[in-house]
């Protein structure tokens, strides 16, 4: 009974927030139309269209290797998101997971937050590999803000997407303003957030660093760890919600298919790995969960 009422009680909390939400964006659209109408305003946007010059030698479009890395930090966030909300909601975890080695002897975790660690282990591999290669072919000045005049015209392009005219770009050769600012937060801010976070929140946070824990205390991981995860959340509904307003098809070639025309390709490799996210997204589930786990330690039943 009392979990109904829990479950009733986030629910009701999640319908609230989302007629809030739309609530917002819809003044907000009408607040950005009317502003659009003044003089001022205007002269701004022209000042400021919102794509700046990209650095002499930065090098267009999607490689392969960028499609790549784009689609499996995807696919890892996803489940990383599922299995963090799951740690986070769930009272009595059906099993356990404990290593074999005597290092982390007495460590015992849920399988889900194992799964999630171990995903997490994916993701910043995935990352880091990243980020070695946009710093070594010169990608890094796509999404890295080079210079202050970026601040205007991202406000120039919240104003143009907010409005619902949107600003005249084209993603293969420069991002707008916004984009790169949005792009280099999420990389060079959210991530190591979320990194940092994670560890110390983890069981591989080393117990003797007891001076090193009261600097950095648990309690501030864990009020920083959640909003991280959310504001993640935030991007990427707002990302897939502009790539299928902006140009579907040409925008998913870019992502998927490292091309610059409006072809199937990157819609078909698109449906693909969205297909596979879907199968991940079940088979994460308690039983293989366990299943994996128990090849790298001990389950035992919760």
């Amino acid at each position: 009974m009392i979990r109904s009422d829990i479950l009733a009680s986030r629910r009701a909390r999640w319908i609230a927030t989302t007629i809030v939400a739309v609530i917002v964006v819809v003044v907000g659209i009408f607040v950005a139309r009317g502003m659009r109408t003044l003089e001022p305003v205007s002269s701004f946007i022209a000042d400021y269209p919102g794509v700046l010059e990209p650095l002499p030698g930065t090098p267009e479009g999607v490689p392969v290797w960028l499609a790549w890395q784009h689609y499996l930090n995807a696919f890892f966030l996803l489940l990383i998101v599922k299995t963090g909300w799951e740690v986070r909601t769930t009272q009595r975890p059906r099993a356990y997971w404990a290593p074999r080695t005597s290092r982390f002897t007495g460590t015992k975790i849920s399988v889900t937050l194992w799964l999630h660690l171990a995903l997490d282990v994916l993701w910043v591999l995935n990352g880091v590999v990243f980020v070695i290669l946009i710093f070594a072919t010169g990608h890094w000045a796509r999404i890295v803000p080079t210079t202050w005049e970026v601040v205007p015209n991202a406000l120039s392009v919240f104003l143009q997407y907010a409005s619902l005219d949107w600003p005249t770009e084209n993603g293969w050769i420069a991002y707008n303003a916004l984009q790169v600012l949005s792009y280099f937060g999420v990389v060079f801010i959210l991530a190591p957030l979320a990194i940092v976070t994670g560890l110390r929140m983890s069981p591989l946070w080393p117990s003797s660093a007891v001076r090193l824990s009261r600097v950095y205390p648990i309690e501030i991981a864990r009020a920083v760890h959640y909003p991280t995860m959310l504001a993640f959340v935030a991007f990427v509904i707002v990302h897939v919600t502009l790539v299928a307003t902006t140009g579907l098809l040409r925008n998913l070639n870019h992502m998927y298919a490292s091309r610059d025309d409006v072809s199937w390709w990157g819609a078909l490799v698109f449906a693909i790995g969205t297909a596979a996210m879907i199968a991940a997204w079940f088979l994460t589930g308690p039983t293989i969960t366990r299943t994996l786990a128990a090849r790298t330690g001990s389950v035992t039943r919760g």
